[in-house]
């Protein structure tokens, strides 16, 4: 099952964490998926920033909307969502995909994903799926790691060969005992997914959970995204998913709505 993993504070800053901007940052990146609402103290000890500062960075986010009060405590404002909702490609892509989407959970009854990639993680954009009991929780804007998901491999393996060997050039991190950690297995599940055309991860990212996944290409020939369905591995039928996403990418391309 693709789930999400909280992103690290200030990951990649260096030193542009001690600017006002980098600071800014900090703050608005110190509110992880299942947080609602954050006090003073709980932003100064994740950001590492005095309460003086946060507090008065605080409250220039109020008035831009970037952030809302909740009584004592702060929580993620309306203006992030519309900022983040404008982002051209990651807003078109979702609309184009959006239909193929429904009639793909239409057809297999279970839950669909569409992801893009952002640095060496994939992103989600969108979810669709019916009982909440289904599968385990995934959420959009949810980040996991390329090498174990498989969304994630979709990408790698049709993107340009660089970006394995960045990936490669790191720990692989072990989510489950079934991820793939030895980059000797991930090269070849790498030849093995563009013969195949399409990705499947298995127990890699949580236990008793299967996904399969095909990259979405632009006009360059190279991925924008890729589109998942994730199962219970007790009724995971890997063959029927791959055949209805290839099904479905073929009526993406013919349409030549994506660049």
């Amino acid at each position: 099952m693709e789930e999400v993993s909280p992103r690290r504070y200030g990951e990649g800053l260096g030193e542009g964490a001690n600017s006002v901007l980098g600071k800014t940052r900090l703050i608005l990146e110190a509110f992880e998926l299942d947080d609602i609402d954050l006090s003073l103290s709980e932003l100064s000890r994740r950001t590492g920033i005095s309460k003086a500062s946060v507090h008065r960075l605080a409250q220039e986010l109020l008035e831009w909307g970037m952030l809302e009060r909740s009584g004592a405590e702060y929580r993620l404002g309306m203006r992030a969502f519309e900022l983040g909702s404008r982002v051209p490609r990651f807003r078109v892509l979702r609309d184009v995909i959006r239909p193929y989407m429904e009639g793909l959970h239409h057809t297999v009854k279970e839950t669909v994903h569409l992801v893009v990639r952002d640095g060496l993680e994939i992103l989600y954009l969108e979810k669709i799926a019916g009982n909440a009991q289904a599968t385990k929780p995934s959420r959009i804007a949810g980040r996991m790691p390329l090498h174990c998901t498989a969304t994630g491999k979709a990408l790698l393996a049709f993107s340009a060969p660089s970006l394995l060997e960045e990936v490669l050039a790191r720990p692989l991190e072990r989510l489950t005992p079934s991820t793939v950690i030895a980059p000797g297995m991930l090269r070849e599940q790498m030849r093995k997914i563009q013969t195949a055309g399409y990705a499947v991860e298995l127990e890699e990212t949580a236990i008793g959970y299967c996904s399969v996944a095909v990259p979405i290409f632009g006009s360059s020939g190279l991925p924008l995204g890729a589109l998942s369905i994730t199962a219970p591995t007790f009724r995971a039928d890997t063959a029927k998913y791959a055949a209805a996403l290839a099904e479905v990418m073929a009526k993406v391309a013919a349409t030549g709505q994506i660049n």
